[in-house]
């Protein structure tokens, strides 16, 4: 019996497998709260009432703990030499994130697909990746093709696939101000994107789920 075979990353893959999300810098939390109060006060309000007191603070805080640079975990993989040839969607991620255009807030729904060879990738490990892309100022597309390249080095196969459902403030509550509008963006490769039957089974089944608008 011939042994299945697995897509290695090769020259179509190179550039996908190289990319990699920048550390952002720290957070200077005491200037940001300095600047929130310039906002609030340019904005009409006065940061010294009731209820505004301690908003600056708060908006820093939760800048920091967004864009805290987060180090990339090794990938926990199990050997699993009868699953090979099997497709491996995980679906169901969704994470925010901030677009770097208005500094709006966008969901993202992510699901992912790959083909594994004589072992698993331990599941946690896609949620992760997709969190800590989504915790930078972004946009969907960047965003997935980081996840894209680094599920393709967690699994170590060119067998990779992502799909991303992005529900995005900046086109929803301003410009044109559609809220059910959704963007899609996917990222294919190895036998992804060379085989539609598989294409299409993966799409399928990472879709599923995804609830109409």
């Amino acid at each position: 019996m011939t042994a299945p075979t697995t897509t290695r990353p090769s020259s179509e893959t190179a550039d996908l497998l190289q990319q990699t999300a920048p550390s952002p810098r720290p957070v200077d939390a005491e200037r940001v709260a300095a600047l929130v109060t310039q906002l609030l006060t340019a904005l009409g309000e006065d940061p010294t009432r009731e209820g505004l007191a301690d908003t600056p603070t708060r908006v820093a805080s939760w800048w920091a703990d967004f864009l805290s640079p987060h180090t990339s975990a090794n990938a926990t993989c199990f050997t699993e030499t009868g699953v090979n040839e099997q497709l491996i969607v995980v679906g169901g991620m969704s994470v925010w994130s901030l677009c770097e255009h208005h500094m709006l807030p966008m969901n993202l729904e992510v699901a992912v697909g790959y083909m594994p060879d004589g072992e698993v990738v331990g599941l946690s490990k896609f949620g992760r990746i997709a969190q800590r892309n989504a915790g930078r100022l972004q946009v969907q597309e960047r965003f997935t093709e980081q996840v894209a390249a680094e599920i393709t080095r967690a699994t170590g196969s060119a067998d990779t696939a992502v799909i991303v459902r992005g529900t995005h403030l900046c086109m929803s509550m301003r410009g044109v101000r559609m809220e059910p509008a959704r963007t899609i963006s996917s990222r294919k490769g190895g036998r992804f994107r060379t085989d539609p039957v598989l294409s299409q089974e993966f799409l399928t089944l990472a879709t599923a789920h995804w609830r109409t608008p």
